[in-house]
């Protein structure tokens, strides 16, 4: 079977492409601290690399292989953001300054599900409504589109907390309100 040209380079493409998504998954649970997950994920993660360098290593002389776990490599990458990206581990912050300090933009996200702490702030040009929201990573973007819609000049930053103690979050996690909000 791996004497087929074809079948070697459908193989260690494939090969590349697992190794490298789980390499993608393995460091996602590590920088989240899940230890225990990112071990297991690990342990297979090295054993398909095994697998595929060896492929490779074997057959040297052919430039095809070589050519096939560099491709596979790159698309291992695109498929291992994908895989990020539908997991969403963890929460964002976003902060948000809003350009009419008379909308009722923390009512409006509140209703929503959001737990949302603003504040009066001051611009160069005035007032200003200053807001910090958390959400989980998977509502990331329609917080976004929520922002948009309220307040189409609002300026938006976005990033990873590294730990969370207290607060909304802590008391209950209004999960089920923002999924309810997005069905309608």
């Amino acid at each position: 079977m791996l004497e087929n040209g074809i079948i070697m380079l459908a193989i260690i493409l494939s090969v590349n492409i697992v190794y490298v998504s789980l390499l993608t998954v393995r460091m996602i649970f590590t920088l989240k601290g899940r230890r225990y997950i990112a071990a297991a994920v690990g342990t297979f993660e090295i054993t398909i690399y095994t697998l595929g360098l060896g492929l490779v290593l074997e057959n040297l002389n052919e430039i095809q292989n070589l050519i096939a776990y560099a491709l596979g490599f790159g698309l291992g990458v695109i498929a291992g953001m994908k895989i990020e990206e539908k997991l969403a581990l963890g929460y964002i912050t976003v902060n948000v300054i809003s350009s009419n300090p008379d909308i009722e933009f923390t009512r409006k996200l509140r209703e929503k599900g959001y737990g949302v702490t603003s504040w009066d702030a001051y611009g160069m040009e005035g007032n200003r409504l200053a807001m910090q929201i958390l959400t989980p990573r998977k509502y990331e973007l329609n917080l976004y589109e929520a922002i948009k819609t309220i307040d189409p000049k609002a300026f938006i930053i976005a990033y990873e907390p590294r730990h969370i103690h207290g607060g909304f979050w802590v008391k209950q996690v209004k999960r089920k309100k923002i999924k309810k909000d997005l069905e309608e």
